[in-house]
């Protein structure tokens, strides 16, 4: 009884020395930076696990995304009369044209409240023209929010109005520095870094290089009829990759566990059905409108830029679907983990 006990305390001792091993003798700690482009959804995993990991999201901090959920809806109608104007899309109801303009001048610093704004919004959300814009989203900037925030528009213009997690997950703010959360997961630490994806922002990944345990690179798989916010020439999943293929490249990870995460899938399996993959990549053997063989194709243009000598886990995900993330989760924490163990022969 007692040897057996021992035994197990020797093991216990070693895997602890594993954990150790694996946060690179920083207490234990597994150090995962989130990397992509912007709006590929790395803030969104982190709310994520705040949710799961965390306690969620206090009074305080909802107020905040509140106001936040505000000045998306403020951004994205300002982006869909813009659009009508650079389309060539009128108005079905000609006497909105005026209040629509107005809304240009409007700042989002100074917009805190919808709701004085409900019906304007509403008639405007409702119209033809407005609605043909919407259709034609993918040929400029708009949030893939949009929708979701407009069909519930009473809703938020109710004074007790309060995000939920829905909301929080879906609201859209451009990260700027570092974000940080840490959380722990069966005894295991976590320390999960957010950095903007703009390539303003790129710059300053280098400062959180340093005692990587993985790096997770998202990918926004339905963005590759894009392109970027900040170069509209450049094509979103092209820009995607290329940044895969310089980081899992780059010396100092030459054994730092590399995770793809996929993102987006839900918006994928709608557009390929409305938006031809061939005539953004021609080598794509097809068919078009095929989820399958368009998810295929997509995975495969990461797989491509991979090094023989890196191991690349990959995983297809919905970060706004808090139930696939627990369960990607999960599963990248265990190949972390397990990874470590067999690093010291314990697996």
């Amino acid at each position: 009884m007692s040897c057996g006990s021992s035994e197990t305390d020797k093991r216990s001792k070693k895997i602890d020395k594993a954990l150790r091993k694996a946060g690179h003798q920083s207490k234990g700690v597994f150090k995962i930076l989130l990397l992509g482009t912007g709006e590929s959804g790395k803030s969104t995993v982190v709310k994520q696990m705040k949710i799961l990991y965390c306690g969620g999201f206090g009074d305080e901090e909802r107020q905040r995304f509140r106001i936040l959920v505000f000045r998306n809806c403020l951004r994205s109608m300002k982006a869909l009369v813009d659009a009508m104007d650079l389309l060539e899309i009128a108005f079905e109801n000609q006497s909105l044209i005026e209040q629509a303009y107005d809304l240009l001048d409007i700042s989002e610093a100074s917009f805190t409240d919808l709701a004085p704004h409900k019906e304007l919004f509403r008639k405007l959300w409702e119209d033809k023209g407005v609605q043909k814009a919407y259709a034609r989203r993918d040929e400029f900037q708009l949030s893939v929010s949009t929708a979701y925030f407009f069909d519930k528009l009473n809703d938020l213009c109710e004074p007790s109005y309060i995000p939920d997690n829905d909301d929080i997950l879906r609201a859209r703010e451009a990260t700027t520095g570092i974000h940080e959360v840490s959380f722990e997961v069966e005894k295991a630490t976590f320390r999960m870094l957010d950095v903007g994806g703009q390539r303003s922002e790129r710059r300053k990944w280098i400062h959180c290089f340093e005692n990587i345990t993985s790096i997770i690179f998202i990918s926004a798989a339905n963005e590759y009829d894009q392109v970027l916010a900040e170069d509209s020439e450049t094509n979103r999943m092209k820009e995607s990759v290329a940044l895969f293929a310089q980081i899992i490249g780059y010396w100092w990870f030459r054994e730092t566990s590399f995770v793809l995460f996929l993102n987006k899938q839900d918006l994928l399996e709608e557009k390929v059905k409305r938006s031809s993959l061939k005539k953004h990549f021609p080598e794509f053997p097809g068919p078009d409108g095929d989820y399958e063989a368009a998810r295929e194709f997509i995975q495969d243009l990461y797989f491509r830029e991979k090094p023989e000598t890196h191991q690349l886990f990959v995983h297809f995900t919905t970060a706004t679907n808090t139930e696939n993330i627990y369960h990607v989760f999960n599963a990248v924490r265990s190949t972390l983990i397990r990874s470590q163990l067999k690093n010291l022969n314990l697996y």
